[in-house]
């Protein structure tokens, strides 16, 4: 099996997606370690078949710093390689400095930029505000380790699609009950077509605002 990465497809929607909340993307493939195979994250350095089972099961996890506890056996030289191949997308608008940090090679001076400009509204908006500060290549880098929450109400099918591991027909299960009277809906509708833990990781690609 292929390791797990932003399908050309999905990139390609990105592209052409109003600008709206959505996943971050760009040239590169950086593995998203909440979609990726047990098979497929032994491959990634620093990796042992026992360690990628014992992430596997721990999945879905809250937010990139609890990621960085369940990798307590690496150190940090080796969290920082792989990183640089695989991490668990931040949320632009609620992410920890602690969390920004964890992306290589991201500074406590970016950090606080990328603090500054919230709320973000669309990856437009990031590459605007983070591009006065560094050059093209490494917004588009920037850009791989990121998100916004797509707005469960509002958002097209192809601002969906963006989600990692989402599928046409789970797509097609989040439009079909709008409109979304709280989160609490969300699970219960979408807890019909996949497990709790499913449910949480995609909750956290998910807003109601």
């Amino acid at each position: 099996m292929n390791i797990k990465v932003i399908s050309l497809v999905a990139a390609a929607l990105l592209f052409g997606a109003p600008a709206s909340a959505q996943v971050g993307k760009n040239g590169e493939t950086l593995v998203y370690i909440d979609v990726a195979s047990e098979a497929d994250l032994a491959k990634l350095p620093h990796m042992t078949p026992a360690l990628a089972k014992d992430l596997a099961a721990k999945r879905p996890f809250a937010d990139a710093v609890a990621l960085d506890a369940a990798l307590a056996g690496l150190s940090a030289d080796q969290k920082k390689e792989l990183y640089a191949k695989a991490f668990l997308p931040l949320n632009l608008n609620s992410a920890s400095e602690a969390e920004m940090l964890l992306i290589p090679g991201l500074t406590k001076r970016m950090a606080h930029e990328f603090d500054e400009y919230r709320p973000y509204t669309s990856l437009e908006q990031f590459r605007k505000e983070i591009g006065k500060y560094v050059d093209e290549k490494e917004v588009a880098r920037l850009e791989s380790y990121v998100f916004i929450p797509i707005n469960l109400n509002t958002a097209g099918a192809e601002v969906i699609a963006t989600i990692p591991g989402m599928s046409k027909r789970m797509i097609h299960e989040f439009e079909e009950y709008r409109p979304y009277q709280n989160i609490e809906q969300f699970r219960k509708e979408i807890g019909k077509y996949v497990d709790k833990n499913e449910v949480a990781r995609f909750e956290r690609y998910v807003t109601l605002k």
